[in-house]
């Protein structure tokens, strides 16, 4: 069964740090991503990650502050969010896939598995 299981959400201060972690199981996926969703808000792409070339491509609203790693040895990705400000306050989910040839992408659609979401609160 193939599934994608997100942690490491959480209550934080703004200015705080949090490290949200993306275990696959079932498959490789040659993608990863995260995307998140606020109250009342669509889902927004936040980064995405090549796992052979470890290239990424961060939204502008988290570049610099959020980066993406990996654990090779146990198949997982990892978001550490840093300088957490109230407006990164969402829920976010991990999402994957397997097809190879397309760039990294930033739409829900470029991705075919999705983890449950982890709540990430960041209070002022």
């Amino acid at each position: 069964q193939v599934q994608l299981v997100e942690s490491g959400g959480g209550l934080v201060q703004a200015g705080g740090s949090l490290r949200l972690s993306c275990a696959a199981s079932g498959r490789t996926f040659s993608k990863y991503a995260w995307f998140r969703q606020a109250p009342g808000k669509e889902r927004e792409f936040v980064a995405a990650f090549r796992w052979s070339s470890g290239s990424t491509l961060y939204a502008d609203s988290v570049k610099g502050r959020f980066a993406i790693a990996r654990d090779n040895v146990k198949n997982t990705m990892f978001l550490q969010m840093n300088s957490l400000k109230p407006e990164d306050t969402a829920v976010y989910f991990c999402a994957a896939t397997a097809r190879v040839i397309q760039p990294l992408g930033t739409r829900e659609v470029d991705y075919d598995n999705w983890g449950q979401g982890t709540q990430v609160t960041v209070s002022s």
